[in-house]
């Protein structure tokens, strides 16, 4: 009988080792010891909303249940970030109030799983609460009323989840695309003072926490030389700033002989000339037609739908999957060559049924810009990306 026992349990063991043995290799595993591979996570991948309610146009938001998603996240990623939850209208709607349930639910499961998560975002033009900068007269505020507004809204969130969040975006879209501070409300009122505050606000707050910035078309030169000229002096005088980011969002047919690919392998060496790493915090690629020479990230833009901007409803055409999958091939082999300048490398929305792509800057269409598809299948080109550095 315990022959028989221990037989049973030597095959059962060998079945555990081939199942382990021949687990596909994810890309979060795959690049382990050269970046960590993240993706965001969006409120119903979390938990699934019951009430079926839909108070904003929010993208991503395909189904109420999406929580089918998490294995896939928990599966292919080390990193995570909230799409919306942590931004301030959501978690800080009113003036002296917190709602935490979203973004607690959130982190809570990631760090179950064992993720490491990214905090998006504490100070932001967009998506900031309406109350933020004015007084009960529909006034701007003084400077030091919004600079006690910025460090109670930092201290009380990042307070909140410390231990739990790893990394803060601090400041998000700060500059215009000529390299030129963004002329938000918050630059009106306290100029660029605001974005050094916001880090020293955070790195009071949280010590241990990573803290970087972030920001679109950083693939354009005029862009990341005018942030890296204002950093630089700050990063010399000690302000504490973990890394510089990239959000990466992608047009192909802007790729004219590798020369998107060029321009982000110019910014990854500019952002390193500062003795600071850089990251991908927002990586996607659209395949869709360009309009009107549009580039970058600012959700204000939008164009009017034409459906000749819209050509791949039934799908795409086989030469286009392979001018994906060569772009991206071509990508990874660029950030291979700087690996030890970048520290994350992060994709924006799990599939392409949720991905914004599909809604912006013109609402409606149908694009392929993430690594899985609608049916919550991996793309064929990522096992070409494990491929370049092979089984570890």
């Amino acid at each position: 009988m315990k022959k028989y026992l221990f037989v049973l349990t030597l095959l059962a063991f060998c079945a555990n080792g081939v199942e382990a043995q021949t687990k596909p290799l994810s890309l979060a595993d795959a690049y382990r010891d050269y970046w960590y591979t993240g993706v965001s996570v969006n409120q119903w991948q979390v938990a699934a909303d019951p009430s079926g309610s839909n108070e904003h146009d929010v993208t991503g938001q395909v189904s109420n249940d999406q929580t089918a998603d998490w294995p896939l996240i928990v599966d292919n990623f080390n990193f995570v970030v909230a799409e919306n939850c942590m931004k301030c209208e959501v978690i800080h709607p009113k003036e002296g109030v917190y709602d935490f349930t979203l973004a607690d639910q959130f982190v809570d499961k990631a760090k179950a799983a064992g993720k490491k998560v990214l905090g998006h975002c504490l100070i932001w033009h967009s998506q900031c609460a309406p109350w933020f900068h004015f007084d009960k007269d529909g006034k701007p505020v003084s400077a030091e009323v919004l600079k006690k507004r910025m460090r109670e809204h930092i201290f009380t969130i990042v307070s909140h989840f410390k231990g739990r969040v790893d990394a803060w975006d601090v400041v998000n879209e700060g500059f215009e695309d000529d390299g030129t501070p963004r002329k938000s409300l918050f630059y009106q009122i306290l100029g660029t003072d605001y974005i050094p505050l916001a880090f020293r606000y955070a790195h009071e707050a949280d010590p241990n926490a990573e803290l970087y910035y972030n920001d679109f078309s950083m693939n354009k030169s005029t862009k990341v030389e005018g942030v890296a000229a204002f950093f630089r002096p700050l990063i010399q005088q000690g302000l504490p700033i973990t890394a510089i980011g990239m959000q990466g969002h992608m047009i192909l047919e802007d790729n004219v002989d590798n020369s998107l690919i060029k321009e982000y392998e110019h910014s990854i060496e500019t952002i390193a000339a500062l003795g600071v790493p850089t990251f991908f915090s927002e990586l996607d690629l659209s395949v869709l037609p360009n309009p009107y020479g549009f580039s970058g990230a600012n959700v204000s833009d939008r164009f009017a739908y034409r459906p000749e901007m819209d050509p791949y409803k039934d799908g795409l055409t086989k030469a286009h999957e392979a001018k994906i999958s060569q772009y991206w091939v071509d990508f990874y082999k660029m950030l291979l060559r700087h690996h030890k300048d970048i520290i994350r490398v992060n994709y924006w929305c799990l599939n392409d049924a949720n991905s914004w792509r599909n809604d912006f800057p013109i609402k409606g269409r149908t694009d392929y810009a993430t690594l899985f598809d609608r049916q919550g299948r991996l793309k064929p080109f990522v096992q070409q990306l494990i491929d370049l550095v092979g089984k570890k």
